[in-house]
């Protein structure tokens, strides 16, 4: 088990997809498929639909939070989000989509196809495979 901060309430559990790499939401996830989209990016061609998104942190524009919402507005959002450190667009973003957060997480230790059991009101994080 990992012990982090409570960034947006909630639990989950699900599928792991991890990067290493920060991610842009604004012109880095399309909207309407929850697809990365971002050239280059080790997650590019990856659907974020469904699962519990794990990357350090977020980048860009503080319409990120927006995009964040709108992927759960169109049902091609992640279930979970996972951070070594929450900024503020993300964070945001999270709530607006009531999108359970963490953060304060060796994300090294998460692998992509772990299942994870999520549980942001204790900002806990069990690796059940």
């Amino acid at each position: 088990m990992m012990k982090g901060r409570m960034i947006s309430p909630g639990t989950v559990e699900g599928e792991a997809i991890v990067t290493t790499e920060p991610i842009g939401f604004y012109g880095g996830i399309d909207i309407n498929t929850g697809v990365v989209i971002d050239k280059g990016h080790p997650l590019e061609g990856e659907s974020v639909k469904g699962k519990i998104l794990v990357f350090p942190n977020g980048k860009g524009s503080t319409v990120g939070s927006y995009v964040i919402y709108g992927l759960e507005k169109n049902g091609v959002g992640p279930i979970g989000i996972v951070n070594k450190e929450t900024e503020t667009i993300v964070a945001t973003g999270a709530i607006l989509a009531g999108i359970p957060c963490i953060d304060q997480i060796d994300i090294s230790k998460i692998k992509t196809g772990n299942i994870l059991s999520l549980n942001a009101d204790t900002g806990e994080i069990t690796i059940k495979k």
